[in-house]
């Protein structure tokens, strides 16, 4: 058996958008009134000067600073992934363009994330955590400004590769892997370039960057090998001979130490690694045998042995916590199952890679599985890692006709800086009524036109190929993502019995537009509807038409899904629907107690009238509280204007119910 060399060990920072000075990151909390400014540098509020001035209706760039709202960022959970290599990937984006108050949003679970250039030569990130006519408050750091060190801070630790955050089956962490510790003031200054600590010769230090790990439990204490340690994160090997249970955590820097972290050793709790390194979206994936990248355009083929990469499959002491070793040998092998769009996948090898807590798995794709997006999710004793997608095809460029997507399609876009992109939606969702007496029916249409990186277009689940699922899991305070938006005029929707109808633009969101439709706009009849728009500052006249079947989809056994035992998973099934569409079925479920917030969805065939969504998937999201909705999805109609690289339209019509996840 080949073995590969693993194509990213761990997540390593890189530049920041200007070089720092030898300082100290400095960071908190600040709020500043309006007429008055806030230099980043310092932390200082100042009357003239600084970085950014607050006007009352909008934040101004002061001097050569420069920067924007990041795109696909909001809330604390997203501010703490916000590194300096993704401030850097942003850069191109970044302006001097005075940002209006009325585009951000605001809060802790919410809020707009901002990417700075300081006068200084610094790099900043701000959450926006409240906004009024008289004054502005955020959170921020900024990487390498002056100013005292002070008590390191752990906020979090998660596995290297996932990134599952605590409150679900598969948040703990396994003994011999990879996790990435966030906080503040954990580490010296940033080196630049930065670069990883060698596994070779003596092996991973203890002691990086003036960090050191160290980890109690039951009157014993470890110290982990360090692959890089920053002020804001490190990643680090938990050692083999943990045991399993709570423990605790404490980082020194510089003589200090930060208060404990108590942390879930678990027996095995696998991540796998992202393309983009984000915890979901493309697979890091490669030929077993030449080593070569699965991309959109070099796809995986049914039948083809591939290898993935990750950690977490549970203690190894066979090899190193902190030296590279050349003896493969399998770990916990048997107990790891692989799916590929729903389908279990023979295992070739499942263990170690070589590296200190990074292990591969090769697998062969299997049979009767294809698209750009073919869902991937991996199961250890029981307990589902991340999910995220893999492109398969016959040939080398993948397919997905249903949602007008090529594999050449993903690779321009996703090689982009920046993809401004265009969506027109039509739904119809029948759900229980507030009294639970009965239901009501929602008609609505909606469109979105908006500016994101090209790497998170390329690299986010926004959908699986028919037959697959995903899962996405949050805590409070994660956020959702957002994007720059871009102005496309007026919009109105012409519908099959000659009434028409204006989308309006919200006025707290740039260039999303909504029209809520009244109860005869969409009959079980279906029809044509067609959208048109007259051109904007951003984005020029379009046409789109959306066409909805006769008869809509009917959900045939709803009456049995008030109640979801996730280690059973859930059958769906239906009758009408669009010929040749697919069917989308989303669970949400949130957890009062831990704040932990899981949803799922699935893609199938229209023409299969049932679907079982498997257990590691509902077995994903928390027990607690939520919704199922299983809706019908026409094709996708793609569209073309100024100013977009890519629009597309369709609509969704469905049913929606209360459930209670068990």
């Amino acid at each position: 058996m080949k073995r590969n060399l693993i194509r990213r060990i761990v997540r390593l920072t890189a530049l920041l958008i200007f070089p720092i000075a030898a300082f100290a990151d400095k960071g908190g909390n600040a709020s500043v009134t309006a007429g008055h400014n806030f230099n980043f540098d310092t932390g200082q509020v100042v009357t003239s000067g600084g970085d950014l001035s607050f006007t009352g209706s909008s934040l101004t760039y002061v001097g050569s600073a420069k920067g924007g709202v990041l795109p696909g960022y909001t809330g604390s959970s997203n501010y703490d992934l916000v590194t300096p290599t993704i401030l850097q990937s942003l850069a191109a984006l970044a302006s001097n363009t005075a940002i209006p108050s009325s585009s951000l949003s605001v809060g802790t679970a919410n809020g707009s994330i901002l990417g700075l250039a300081t006068n200084g030569g610094n790099a900043a990130k701000i959450l926006i955590t409240g906004l009024g006519p008289t004054s502005i408050s955020f959170e921020y750091l900024t990487y390498g400004a002056s100013g005292t060190p002070s008590l390191p801070t752990i906020t979090k630790i998660l596995n290297n590769y996932s990134y599952t955050p605590a409150g679900f089956v598969n948040s703990g962490i396994a003994p011999s892997s990879i996790a990435t510790i966030f906080g503040t003031n954990l580490s010296g200054p940033a080196p630049n370039p930065l670069t990883l600590n060698t596994s070779a010769g003596s092996g991973l230090p203890t002691l990086s960057n003036g960090a050191q790990v160290t980890i109690s439990v039951g009157g014993k204490t470890f110290n982990a090998g360090i692959y890089y340690a920053i002020p804001t994160q490190m990643a680090v090997v938990i050692p083999a001979s943990i045991p399993t249970g709570t423990v605790s955590v404490t980082v020194s820097n510089g003589g200090q130490t930060s208060s404990p972290i108590s942390v879930p050793i678990v027996p095995a709790a696998l991540g796998l690694d992202t393309y983009y390194g984000i915890g979901a979206g493309l697979i890091t994936a490669t030929d077993a045998i030449t080593g070569a990248l699965i991309t959109p355009t070099n796809s995986a083929k049914p039948g083809q042995i591939i290898t993935l990469w990750g950690s977490g499959l549970g203690s190894d002491p066979q090899d190193s916590d902190t030296v590279f070793t050349t003896t493969p040998h399998a770990v916990n092998q048997s107990g790891v199952q692989i799916f590929f769009g729903g389908v279990p996948a023979p295992i070739q090898y499942a263990g170690s890679s070589g590296y200190p807590g990074s292990v591969q798995i090769n697998t062969t794709v299997p049979l009767g599985v294809s698209g750009c997006a073919v869902s991937v999710a991996a199961v250890v004793n029981g307990i589902p890692s991340n999910f995220g997608t893999i492109p398969v095809a016959t040939s080398s460029e993948c397919s997905d006709p249903l949602f007008g997507i090529t594999g050449s399609l993903l690779s321009a876009l996703g090689g982009q800086s920046a993809v401004r992109a265009g969506s027109l939606s039509l739904v119809q969702s029948v759900s229980p009524n507030s009294s639970g007496t009965g239901t009501s029916t929602n008609n609505s249409a909606l469109a979105t036109f908006h500016t994101v990186t090209g790497a998170i277009f390329g690299g986010t689940s926004s959908y699986v190929s028919p037959g697959g699922c995903y899962v996405s899991q949050t805590v409070t305070g994660g956020g959702s993502s957002t994007s720059t938006g871009l102005d496309a005029g007026s919009i109105t929707l012409a519908g099959p019995g000659g009434a028409t109808y204006s989308l309006n633009e919200l006025v707290t969101s740039k260039g999303s537009y909504f029209v809520q439709l009244p109860s005869g706009a969409i009959t079980t009849a279906g029809g044509t509807y067609v959208a048109t728009g007259g051109g904007g500052a951003d984005v020029g006249r379009f046409t789109s038409t959306i066409t909805l079947p006769n008869p809509l989809l009917s959900w045939t056994n709803q009456s049995a899904a008030t109640t979801v035992i996730r280690s059973n998973g859930q059958s769906i099934t239906w009758s009408g629907g669009t010929a040749g569409s697919y069917v989308v079925i989303q669970g949400t479920s949130s957890n009062a107690t831990t704040g932990a917030s899981g949803s799922f969805t699935c893609y199938a065939p229209q023409s299969a009238l049932a679907f079982t969504a498997p257990s590691y998937v509902t077995n994903a999201v928390p027990a607690g509280t939520g919704t199922l909705t299983v809706q019908n999805g026409t094709k996708f109609d793609t569209f073309t204007a100024s100013g977009l690289d890519i629009g597309y339209a369709f609509a969704t019509a469905g049913f929606g119910e209360n459930v209670t996840y068990q």
